[in-house]
C-alpha cells in the first residue's frame, strides 16, 4: 500500500513538472574504455526506471524458485502432517459415536505425525479399553507416557483402566506413586477417595480428608458426611482388635469429632463390646440429657439390659416432649421388649407406625399382637405392611 502511494505520488510530480521541462530535453554523455554513451536526460530516467523493474522482476524470480525447491524438500512432511490431522479428526468423531475400533485405528495412525502424539494415543488406549483389548491400552500408554509432561495423565488414565477391570492392588501401587495431597490435582484426589474407599483403607482416607476440605473437591455436606463415616469405620475397626486401639482411636479425634452423636454411639458400641457397658450406657445417659438423636436411640435400644432401670427412667422422662419423635419410640419398643413389657411395646410400636409407617414397622407389630394373642390385629397389621 505504502509502495503504491510513493508510485502514485512519482507520477503525479511528473506530470506537474512536464510543463516546466517540455522542450528542455538536457543532455547525458557516459564515456566507459572504448564504450560511448548519448543521449537525452528523459530517455535515461525512463531507462533507468526500466531497468531498476527488470531487477525486481529478476529478484522475485530467483526468491520464487528458491522457495519453490526448498519447499518440495519438505513437502512429504507436509503431507503427512495434514494426513494426521485428517485421522485425529476422523478419530475424534468415532469417540464422539463410540465407534471403538474406528476411533483406535484413526487415532493410531494421527500419532505417528501428529503435532500432539501423546492426546493421540491417550484416545486410542480408551478406544481400546472399551473392547477390552488389554495388551494395545497398554501398548499406547507406555508410549504416551514417554513425553514426560504426559506422565501424570498416563497414570491417572492407567488407574482409572485398572479400577474398572477390579485390579484394585495394582490400581493402588500406582496410586501410591503419585503421592496424593493437598497439592495435587483435583482428579487425582477423587481418584484417591474412591480408592481408598474400595479398600476400606480408612486410615489413608482420614489424613487425605483436610486435602478434600481444601481443594473443594466436595461439598460441604458430601464431606462431612464421609468425615463422620471414617470415624465410625476407624472406631469399629479399632473396636474389633482391643480395648487399648479403641481408646487410641477415641483420644486422636478431635474435640468437635468427639461430639458427633454417631462417633459417640459407635465408641459406646465399641464399649460394650469388650465387657466395658457400663461405661458405654453412662456415655449414652450423658448425652440424652443434651440432646437426642437417632444414632444415640439406635445405640442405647443395642446396649441396653433389663436391669439398667436409670436408663429407662431417663427415657420415660423424655417421654412428654418425644411422643411423636419416630426414632424415640423405637427405641422405646426394642427396650420394653427386651423388658418384657409386651404392653408397653405394642404401644410404642402402634405409635411408630402412626408416625412413620414402614413395613418393617408393621412387621414387628404383628409378631408382636401374635405374642399376645391378638390374631386380628397381627392379621391387620401384616396386611398394612403388605400394603406398604
Amino acid at each position: 500500500m505504502i509502495r503504491a502511494l510513493v508510485y502514485l505520488l512519482i507520477i503525479l510530480a511528473g506530470l506537474c513538472l512536464s510543463p516546466f521541462i517540455v522542450g528542455k530535453s538536457g543532455y547525458v554523455y557516459v564515456a566507459f574504455l572504448d564504450w560511448q554513451l548519448e543521449t537525452t536526460v528523459t530517455f535515461a530516467v525512463i531507462a533507468l526506471v526500466v531497468f531498476y523493474g527488470l531487477l525486481q522482476l529478476l529478484e522475485w524470480l530467483l526468491v520464487g524458485l528458491l522457495h519453490l525447491i526448498l519447499s518440495s524438500r519438505y513437502l512429504p512432511q507436509r503431507w503427512r502432517r495434514n494426513a494426521a490431522r485428517k485421522h485425529t479428526l476422523v478419530g475424534a468423531l468415532a469417540l464422539a459415536e463410540e465407534d471403538w475400533p474406528a476411533a483406535e485405528r484413526a487415532m493410531r495412525k494421527g500419532a505417528e505425525q501428529g503435532e500432539i502424539p501423546a492426546l493421540n494415543y491417550l484416545a486410542a488406549a480408551r478406544a481400546a479399553q472399551h473392547q477390552l483389548k488389554v495388551e494395545a491400552r497398554d501398548s499406547y500408554l507406555n508410549k504416551a507416557a514417554e513425553l514426560p509432561i504426559a506422565f501424570a495423565a498416563v497414570t491417572t488414565t492407567r488407574i482409572r483402566y485398572l479400577l474398572q477391570q477390579g485390579e484394585v492392588v495394582e490400581a493402588r501401587a500406582l496410586l501410591d506413586t503419585l503421592k496424593p495431597n493437598s497439592k495435587s490435582k483435583i482428579p487425582v484426589i477423587k481418584l484417591a477417595a474412591d480408592l481408598y474407599q474400595r479398600q476400606q483403607d480408612w486410615q489413608a482416607l482420614k489424613l487425605l480428608l483436610p486435602a478434600l476440605a481444601k481443594r473443594k473437591v466436595l461439598t460441604d455436606e458430601v464431606w462431612e458426611a464421609l468425615s463422620v463415616k471414617v470415624d465410625q469405620e476407624l472406631l469399629q475397626q479399632a473396636a474389633n482388635t482391643s480395648i487399648e486401639e479403641l481408646d487410641k482411636c477415641w483420644q486422636w479425634l478431635s474435640r468437635s469429632e468427639k461430639s458427633l452423636d454417631a462417633n459417640i454411639a459407635t465408641y459406646a458400641r465399641g464399649l460394650a463390646q469388650h465387657e466395658q457397658r457400663d461405661a458405654a450406657i453412662k456415655l449414652l445417659r450423658k448425652q440424652l440429657k443434651k440432646d437426642v438423636s437417632a444414632d444415640i436411640f439406635e445405640a442405647v435400644a443395642d446396649i441396653y439390659q433389663a436391669e439398667d432401670t436409670e436408663t429407662l427412667s431417663l427415657l420415660q422422662k423424655l417421654a412428654p416432649k418425644l411422643d411423636n419423635h419416630a426414632d424415640y419410640q423405637l427405641c422405646m419398643a426394642r427396650i420394653y421388649e427386651t423388658c418384657r413389657d409386651l404392653s408397653a411395646a405394642k404401644e410404642a410400636w402402634q405409635q411408630l407406625c402412626k408416625l412413620l409407617p414402614k413395613p418393617q414397622y408393621w412387621s414387628a407389630l404383628g409378631a408382636l399382637q401374635e405374642q399376645l394373642g391378638n390374631n386380628t390385629d397381627a392379621l391387620f397389621c401384616y396386611k398394612q405392611a403388605s400394603k406398604n
